[in-house]
């Protein structure tokens, strides 16, 4: 069947739509793992399910809106954004109350103790949710697309998950540069030593950028609902491919982040209409892989004093 060069266009065009659907969830994920890994050297192996937890939440919400108040059904969902966010900064709190303060300059005790977590809040989530996949019922104006000419078809739930990435990402560069909780963590990241010799409380400073890290992908979890469905393991399948985009586009550099998972995502959505998923994926850790030897420190390094 021949298609015309309007329809190759548009498909192309979907195509990279759905590209940036990815890599809104990619960037939210590698945005809260740019501030625990970036900025502190934590390697969370849970934070993919600090995503979950946020995906669940929506999930939980949307539940007892439609049991409770079936009538709130339509204003909901940005009530569950931000308690996904709340519950995620709590639990990530907790554990860096309990666990990670412990481990600090230890990366291969932290990455064992929170592939540990990671494993156990899995069958957490399977004890007290279910083990099979489940979806929110999202309000009306989240349903449908938007069609700007004929043959072309934008889904709007990823229109707005694209708003909300932005909206997140302006408030956690607001916050690092505007901010004195981020004018603390630069100088923590900076300088530790002497940002405890000015009066700078860096162990509160690292907790808190570790819930903020988690909130982050509790966001990332909500904003998943949209486009998929959650199960106990949903989380981790994004753990990977978020290292990814912190270590392509420099473990210190937000902006690096933006750019990294812009690449990862638009390569592998483009590359899986010519050829298999798995292909795709392997096509794309090709490219990074190989940018990496060139440049081992990532697109966007920052320069840091030590």
């Amino acid at each position: 069947m021949d298609m015309t060069f309007s329809d190759m266009l548009n498909i192309g065009l979907m195509q990279g739509f759905a590209g940036l659907s990815l890599f809104s969830v990619l960037l939210l994920m590698g945005l809260g793992l740019a501030v625990i890994f970036g900025q502190m050297g934590v390697i969370n192996m849970a934070h993919g399910e600090f995503m979950t937890i946020g995906a669940y939440t929506v999930y939980m919400g949307s539940t007892l809106t439609e049991k409770y108040a079936p009538g709130f059904i339509q204003m909901y969902f940005p009530v569950a954004i931000v308690a996904a966010f709340l519950i995620a900064f709590a639990a990530g709190w907790l554990t860096e109350w309990a666990l990670i303060r412990h481990l600090y300059k230890r990366p291969l005790d932290t990455l064992l103790a929170t592939w540990g977590l990671s494993l156990g809040l899995q069958q957490m989530f399977r004890t007290f949710i279910g083990p099979k996949e489940v979806s929110p019922t999202l309000p009306d104006w989240l349903m449908g697309s938007w069609a700007p000419q004929e043959g072309l078809d934008i889904p709007i739930n990823g229109l707005f998950v694209m708003g909300l990435t932005a909206l997140v990402t302006g408030l956690l560069l607001l916050a690092l540069y505007k901010f004195r909780w981020g004018l603390r963590v630069r100088a923590t990241v900076s300088n530790r030593m002497m940002a405890d010799a000015i009066g700078i409380n860096t162990k509160r400073t690292d907790r808190l950028s570790f819930a903020i890290g988690c909130g982050i992908a509790g966001i990332a979890g909500a904003a998943f609902t949209t486009i998929g469905s959650t199960g106990p393991t949903s989380g981790s399948l994004y753990i990977v491919d978020s290292f990814l985009v912190v270590t392509f586009g420099g473990a210190a550099s937000l902006f690096g982040t933006v750019v990294s998972a812009f690449g990862i995502a638009q390569t592998q959505s483009i590359a899986e209409f010519f050829m298999t998923g798995s292909n795709a994926k392997v096509l794309t850790l090709l490219m990074v892989v190989t940018i990496l030897m060139i440049r081992p420190q990532g697109l966007f390094a920052a320069k840091v004093r030590r």
